[in-house]
């Protein structure tokens, strides 16, 4: 089985966090993510994460040094291990390059949104601790 290795952001801005949408051609379509992606050979997961972020949605953000959750997933694809870190806002506004949408939401709202199975441990964690 693949194992893949993925970093996802939980993005804050003024008490709420940012929730994006996968593509309608994506792996996953139509669920919902902390944006982030793959690590590549050779990078750090904070770099992965910082590059990523500029790639999917063109912003800028301040990366906590401690993961906030980790969680592997089963999926048809592959075994994805994913690495979440709380992250503050600095620069940009989200782009649309890869998602459909994006939403800020506080995080007692989170679970009204229907995610990826690999963010659902992260959203708990989430809205049981902020």
């Amino acid at each position: 089985m693949k194992k893949i290795n993925v970093v996802g952001a939980i993005v804050i801005k003024d008490d709420r966090i940012l929730c994006a949408q996968r593509g309608e051609t994506k792996t996953l379509a139509k669920l919902w993510e902390f944006p982030g992606g793959k690590i590549e050979t050779g990078e750090t997961p904070h770099e992965a994460l910082a590059r990523e972020l500029r790639e999917e949605l063109a912003i800028d953000v301040e990366i906590a040094s401690e993961k906030f959750e980790e969680t592997s997933y089963f999926y048809d694809f592959g075994l994805v291990h994913l690495t979440t870190f709380i992250c503050l806002m600095k620069e940009g506004r989200p782009q649309l390059t890869e998602h459909i949408k994006v939403k800020w939401l506080k995080p007692s709202d989170l679970d009204s949104l229907d995610w990826a199975p690999a963010d659902i441990p992260a959203v708990k964690k989430l809205m049981k601790e902020m």
